[in-house]
């Protein structure tokens, strides 16, 4: 998204390796930044009203993943999409950009896709979603992975500040 010209205000993420990997690779000084995203309050979120106009996240896939134990919904990793979703409904981004494996589609029958899209419809969104495998786009690994971009009914969704979750 930088490469692109966007510029990123924050992040949150829970796991101390990869958050220490972002920083790193990416200049966060001065970045809005936490660390368990279901302990940031609607108050917090609301805050970047108006300072966010993306919101890219990916949430945990293990519950999602055909390689992992698939519980979906029943396992606390599973619902960090709602909190998501929670985020959003606070911030009231342009867009929302949401990646996560393959599996997610056919987690549930199905099921759990639907929730996802109906969750961000019911949120005054409007959903489109694609696969797209990284060994088309100069990344030397074969990984398939679903895309989902969600902007506002009635609103353009081009934009330039986003946040990473």
């Amino acid at each position: 998204m930088e490469a692109a010209g966007h510029t990123c205000v924050g992040f949150a993420e829970i796991d101390e390796f990869p958050r220490a990997s972002y920083k790193a690779i990416h200049d966060t000084k001065g970045e809005w930044n936490r660390h368990d995203i279901t302990q940031i309050s609607d108050v917090e979120w609301r805050e970047l009203k108006g300072k966010v106009d993306i919101i890219c996240a990916g949430f945990p896939c293990q519950s999602f993943s055909v390689a992992g134990k698939r519980l979906g919904f029943d396992e606390t990793r599973g619902t960090v999409f709602f909190e998501i979703a929670r985020a959003v409904k606070q911030i009231q981004p342009r867009v929302v950009l949401l990646e996560n494996v393959l599996g997610l589609l056919s987690h549930d029958s199905g099921g759990t896709f639907r929730t996802i899209l109906n969750t961000l419809d019911e949120l005054g969104y409007d959903v489109e979603w694609r696969v797209f495998n990284s060994k088309y786009f100069g990344v030397a690994h074969n990984r398939r992975r679903v895309f989902i971009v969600a902007t506002p009914r009635g609103r353009d969704g081009r934009s330039g500040e986003l946040l990473s979750i």
